[in-house]
């Protein structure tokens, strides 16, 4: 027990990414139910989208899971609201500051859990009364800071006084290990819960990332201000090509950019289409060899994990 578990009343300090059209019901209760804390992402759903998946979540296991709201989302404030009213525990936050619902989720009992890119974001939202902070180095898959995990970590350690939770570029044991060092009190993982058995993505999605190999990431969105980390395809490549034009440019066709990316982690996630598509994940992913079950892959973890650090 840490305090992160004793927050969370979990059994180990391991939480599931909030990863868009991924972490759903399935996942985040499978999570839950083997020790961790499972999270559902809220994406750019509706609040009635986001009830339902609680609803269903809670169906399927009676420990503690949280939500993941993006702030930047039109649909936050309902998200927020949805979150009140369903018993929702735990919620973390990213793209924005959590400081309007504060207040709401206080009264309804929630313990908020913003991910951070820097120090000065830590410090604000310890400030706004957040229960612990998540340091997201830019080894993550998907959205993504500019400082790396190993860098990150123990200054946002040493700039606040609640509990850090280290992610990005963990995906084992000496991963863990090696933030625990740092100072971190816990560890969110999202590519190696790509494989897991009990996690929805398509098939092609999961075989993709389990060939990647460590070169195989890629930054797209740099020219947008919205850096993504996603696995080398012919989307990719062309994605790359269109940035590299558009900053020839006096004025940068921004809409255009974003407009190739609409829908195209729904493409890789739903459909299979791994080329046509985005295929979110980390810089760890070629250390994920196999999928499990979320059960044998916090137990491994944890198993090996605990054997490095005594």
């Amino acid at each position: 027990m840490n305090r992160i578990c004793e927050l969370l009343g979990i059994e180990y300090p391991i939480l599931q990414g909030g990863m868009a059209w991924i972490s759903e019901a399935n996942l985040a209760a499978a999570v839950s139910n083997a020790g961790g804390l499972g999270i559902v992402a809220a994406g750019n759903a509706l609040g009635d989208v986001i009830r339902a998946e609680i609803r269903k979540t809670k169906e399927l296991t009676d420990k503690p899971f949280g939500v993941n709201i993006m702030l930047l989302s039109l649909h936050a404030d309902e998200i927020a609201r949805a979150c009140c009213e369903e018993g929702v525990k735990v919620v973390t936050t990213g793209a924005g500051t959590p400081a309007k619902y504060m207040e709401m989720f206080k009264a309804a009992g929630i313990i908020v859990i913003p991910v951070v890119p820097s120090v000065a974001i830590a410090k604000m939202m310890e400030k706004v009364g957040a229960h612990a902070v998540i340091a997201e180095g830019m080894e993550a898959g998907g959205h993504i800071g500019k400082l790396t995990t190993m860098c990150l970590v123990p200054q946002v350690v040493d700039a606040v006084n609640i509990p850090v939770i280290a992610a990005g570029g963990i995906a084992d044991g000496r991963g863990a290990a090696a933030a625990h060092m740092l100072g971190a009190e816990g560890f969110q993982l999202g590519t190696c819960f790509l494989v897991a058995n009990e996690c929805i993505v398509h098939e092609n999605y999961k075989k993709f990332v389990i060939k990647a190999k460590d070169i195989d990431s890629v930054i797209t969105g740099n020219i947008t201000g919205h850096p993504v980390r996603s696995l080398r395809n012919k989307f990719t490549t062309a994605f790359l090509e269109l940035e590299k034009q558009e900053a020839k440019k006096d004025e940068p066709d921004i809409a255009k950019i974003e407009e190739m990316g609409m829908g195209a982690l729904r493409r890789a996630v739903i459909e299979g289409d791994v080329q046509g598509g985005t295929v979110m994940a980390g810089q760890i992913a070629a250390l994920v060899k196999e999928e499990q079950t979320a059960a044998e892959i916090i137990t491994k973890i944890w198993s090996d994990y605990r054997g490095l650090i005594g």
